[in-house]
């Protein structure tokens, strides 16, 4: 593994945008790798799932033999960041998927997959997140997901501002373990990433 300074970090390279966290991990001062195979896993410190499709990656890591390597890992304390279909796979509960889709129980919360309706209902907007300087941050949503229900351990970090979804959550933290309803690899505001490696670095 790395030293502290610049950590290893791990991105499920299994589908989704795996190429922009890749990135934005490298500007904010780790050494992303791309994580497929259970010895890759082994040889992080931290892990990000990426957007995507939920079931799909939640198959993919079945085939791939990462499932339980995975859970085990987040059990044992490992940080981890997932964006959209990353916060789904996070989940403890998930709403609205299919019967034989697997999460991986990293956060005490309930999530609404697709919540905010079809791809023709992405959407922008401003939001305040806790723990980030520097003002609201530009949230991309693409058939994303919201929290219906937080734990008591889990900090909410950022809730919509306004319209028919004001004040549902979408950013929490629990722990080494964050996810957003948003993709923040896509805006090339890579505060939220920052936050990651900080934590990360932090452990």
């Amino acid at each position: 593994m790395a030293s502290t300074d610049r950590p290893t970090i791990g991105v499920l390279a299994l589908q989704g945008d795996v190429r922009e966290h890749v990135a934005a991990l490298d500007l904010c001062g780790a050494d992303p790798v791309l994580v497929r195979r259970p010895a890759e896993l082994a040889a992080v410190d931290a892990l990000v799932l990426p957007g995507g499709e939920s079931t799909t990656i939640s198959k993919l890591l079945q085939v791939f033999e990462l499932l339980e390597p995975v859970r085990e890992r987040l059990r044992d304390g490992m940080p981890a960041f997932g964006s959209c279909a990353g916060m789904i796979l996070l989940a403890d509960e998930v709403l609205d998927t299919r019967p034989d889709a697997q999460h991986l129980s990293g956060i005490d919360m309930t999530v609404r997959r697709n919540a905010f309706g079809r791809q023709v209902d992405s959407f922008e907007t401003d939001l305040e997140f806790a723990g980030v300087d520097g003002g609201p941050m530009r949230a991309v949503f693409i058939r994303a997901p919201w929290v219906e229900r937080a734990g008591d351990e889990v900090e909410v970090l950022a809730r919509v501002p306004s319209g028919p979804a004001a004040g549902r959550i979408v950013a929490v933290r629990q722990g080494a373990v964050l996810a957003t309803s948003f993709h923040p690899e896509v805006t090339g505001d890579h505060r939220v990433h920052r936050l990651f490696v900080d934590l990360v670095r932090d452990r």
